[in-house]
């Protein structure tokens, strides 16, 4: 236990948290069992260290953060360790990467129902199903998901500001007046092309190479989140990883399920499965027409995030689809998107109808009152319509 204690206060001596998460505000910290979803590389650890940084001192024994990567954990169970813990005086245990635990769910219920003082605060995978895949676990996890860095988060943390959040109300009535007060602090078109190519995933702060960084965290969402935690044949990687970098290279459009089933050599109700894998891993995002969803046929298939166009595919992105695919992407945490009758037009929570389109293209396009014009190269706005970097304060 001392050397957990020790690897625990050094963590939290040493983190790195330069920009403080929307995310810590919307959990109910009061629940007993937390458990926070995420991809790869979005900074679940940082999260879970920020947390206890935040609420108890470095030498509390309250709080304590283990990592099941730990070979302590091939010989013990959570529920030995919290027992051992919990005599000790912890009230609080941050466990990162649960699912490293054989029978991880069983052994968090056990913890829940014999320690009713301690609350435990869990990270997962996102293409983990919490309560559909772990019933045990109905009733007593309060599920969240921890994105990547919103543009307004990056732009934070590069110009030392501290920009609130909005909702899609605020900027749809009030775009002009929100930016008045951005304007003259930060030029935010100087830096959305950079968020567009390296600013979602935090480690663009280390001094690595970006897309080499987020190719290895891509090949470990496939690698490891999707066949371990599906418990999906290592002799299907190929096809997984061949399917992926096909949709990705079709850039966003209505998948050809047929053709991709003959390619990878497999049935169309498989790619279908596959294609939900990728988008459980928050590898893709699949937008459907109204009121229908998996198992139909998506009427697009984009990649999750504009950085993923650039790490897999860099010679060939096409400004319109990393535009839409950053609108997409924005948008999608508290909102649903479908896809409108035209490309670039979108229908949002059922009734919003955007379309995604270039400022200097302004004469080539008929505006029309009953859409909202989500336009890049262009800082400002009026009316209906909204520069695009804005979408990116929603979160």
């Amino acid at each position: 236990m001392e050397a957990f204690f020790r690897t625990y206060r050094y963590l939290i001596e040493h983190v790195n948290a330069p920009v403080r998460r929307t995310l810590m505000d919307e959990v109910d910290w009061n629940d007993r069992m937390i458990g926070i979803k995420g991809t790869r590389g979005v900074g679940k650890t940082t999260f879970l260290l920020q947390y206890a940084r935040e609420h108890f001192d470095a030498q509390d024994r309250q709080c304590l953060y283990v990592n099941m990567n730990n070979f302590y954990f091939q010989g013990h169970g959570i529920a030995e360790f919290a027992e051992s813990f919990y005599h000790k005086g912890g009230r609080v245990l941050l466990i990162d990467q649960v699912f490293k635990q054989p029978n991880w769910s069983t052994e968090l219920r056990k913890c829940y129902d014999l320690y009713p003082g301690l609350k435990i605060v869990f990270t997962g995978s996102s293409v983990m199903r919490l309560k559909d895949e772990n019933p045990e676990l109905n009733g007593i996890v309060k599920s969240y998901n921890l994105r990547g860095f919103s543009f307004r988060e990056f732009l934070n943390l590069l110009t030392d500001n501290s920009f609130r959040p909005y909702t899609l109300d605020e900027i749809l009535e009030d775009h002009e007046h929100i930016i008045k007060q951005i304007l003259p602090k930060v030029s935010p078109r100087r830096y959305f092309q950079d968020y567009i190519h390296h600013g979602f995933y935090p480690f663009f702060q280390e001094h690595r190479n970006y897309s080499e960084n987020l190719l290895k965290t891509m090949n470990m969402m496939t690698e490891v989140d999707i066949l371990l935690i599906k418990q999906i044949e290592l002799k299907y990687l190929t096809k997984i990883k061949k399917l992926f970098y096909q949709l990705a290279e079709d850039g966003p459009k209505a998948p050809n399920v047929s053709q991709l089933a003959n390619d990878i050599e497999t049935s169309r109700a498989t790619v279908m499965n596959y294609i939900k894998y990728l988008a459980d891993a928050r590898l893709l995002n699949i937008i459907y027409p109204v009121g229908e969803q998996f198992p139909k046929k998506p009427s697009k298939v984009m990649l999750h995030n504009s950085n993923l166009l650039y790490a897999i595919y860099p010679i060939h992105v096409e400004k319109q689809n990393a535009m839409e695919t950053f609108f997409v992407n924005s948008l999608w945490k508290d909102h649903k998107v479908n896809q409108s009758g035209r490309d670039s037009v979108y229908l949002v929570d059922g009734h919003l109808k955007f379309r995604v389109c270039d400022a200097d293209a302004r004469n080539k396009i008929r505006y029309s009152p009953d859409t909202i014009y989500a336009r890049y190269n262009t800082e400002i706005g009026k009316g209906n319509q909204i520069p695009l970097w804005l979408l990116g304060f929603l979160y």
